[in-house]
């Protein structure tokens, strides 16, 4: 009998990635295919459905998940924007794949979908309580509150990256000034030393002096950052995940510090800062997760 299973998509804007995951995270099958350009919603359908059909023709998948790059709604079936998409507005992707594929279908927001990706096979599966930040092009974030992505009553909470870090600050494309975005992600590292973070993770190999001042400060910025969550979440652990997580050795030594200097004892007892494991994946394994959670609220039979 064929293995029952669910089918993760994470949407970007190059590539699509499939995965057919089983309820205990084993992935059995995967397969990545160009994003159509132009990324238009009724071309990305068509692309998602043929992968789907190639990654499993056979009887047993029971559900759908889809990561986009962009808020969803509260119930996870219309994408409200996908950032750098030609032309995504309150496009119901779950309603279209459910009538094309006849699989119940749920989507989130990727870098929630990565966050409970990291929760569920990654480095925060120890874990109920936790927080996931992705330090790239931006600064995004998930909340994983008794094991189960919180996005709030109107689907967009978790924006992590949005928090104000500094009153006068850069402004942020969110129309906040100084958000954490504006101190950590990659543009932020660009703006500040004129260099990459990959050539600044090489340079503070061979042990450059000035670079490792640079992560430093960089720790510093972040646990300050933190500091305002870690208040709010208590976390059990806090997970750092993104392109610049490549050099997390060179800056959490910092980040602790800052952490411990600004949060009381109470509110961080125990917490753990972790390096996300799951690297370009996390979004597809959290999309498998979101589509199994859907499978058990809808009692969808598993004979």
């Amino acid at each position: 009998m064929e293995k029952l299973s669910v089918i993760g998509l994470d949407l970007g804007g190059t590539a699509i990635k499939l995965g057919q995951f089983l309820v205990d995270g084993t992935c059995i099958n995967s397969l990545t295919v160009p994003t159509p350009q132009p990324a238009t919603p009724p071309a990305v359908l068509e692309a998602m459905v043929e992968a789907i059909a190639h990654l499993a023709p056979d009887a047993g998948c029971l559900a759908l998940g889809v990561g986009t790059p962009g808020p969803a709604d509260k119930n996870g079936r219309i994408a409200k924007v996908a950032i750098n998409l030609a032309g995504w507005q309150n496009v119901p992707l779950a309603d279209w794949l459910e009538e094309k594929t006849g699989l119940p279908t749920t989507i989130a927001n990727d870098a929630n979908c990565a966050g409970l990706g990291e929760a569920w096979l990654g480095a925060g599966q120890d874990y109920q309580n936790l927080i996931v930040l992705t330090l790239g092009t931006g600064v995004g974030g998930a909340i994983i509150l008794n094991g189960h992505l919180f996005t709030g009553h109107l689907g967009s909470a978790g924006e992590l990256g949005l928090i104000t870090l500094n009153f006068d600050g850069p402004v942020c494309n969110s129309g906040n000034n100084g958000s954490l975005e504006q101190y950590g992600s990659i543009g932020a590292i660009r703006r500040m030393t004129g260099k990459e973070p990959a050539e600044l993770g090489e340079l503070a190999e061979k042990g450059d002096k000035q670079t490792l001042e640079f992560w430093e400060s960089y720790g510093c910025l972040l646990g300050a950052g933190l500091a305002s969550l870690i208040y709010v979440l208590t976390p059990e652990a806090i997970v750092i995940g993104g392109g610049i997580s490549g050099s997390t050795r060179f800056f959490f030594p910092a980040t602790r510090e800052e952490i411990e200097r600004r949060v009381l004892a109470s509110s961080r007892e125990s917490l753990q800062l972790l390096t996300a494991r799951l690297g370009n994946r996390a979004g597809m394994v959290g999309a498998a997760k979101l589509a199994w959670e859907l499978v058990e609220q809808n009692k969808i039979i598993q004979e």
